[in-house]
């Protein structure tokens, strides 16, 4: 179990960065807290909820099936 969530009894808060852009073209934002990335929507200007992995030895972002 992580630290956050035996200390705090849930998961993380979520405190993102401004959106980004990958190489594909796709806006993402990640968390500053945990690193986790998000798919922004950046049309409506907010995050769509899905996960994001980040592949380090890739420059683009991919979705998480």
């Amino acid at each position: 179990m992580s630290f956050l969530k035996l200390v705090f009894k849930r998961g993380c808060s979520h405190r993102f960065t401004w959106p980004r852009l990958g190489d594909n073209g796709q806006h993402y934002q990640v968390c500053l807290t945990c690193g986790a990335a998000y798919e922004y929507d950046w049309n409506g200007m907010r995050p769509t909820g899905r996960l994001l992995a980040l592949d380090p030895k890739l420059p683009s972002v991919s979705a998480r099936p």
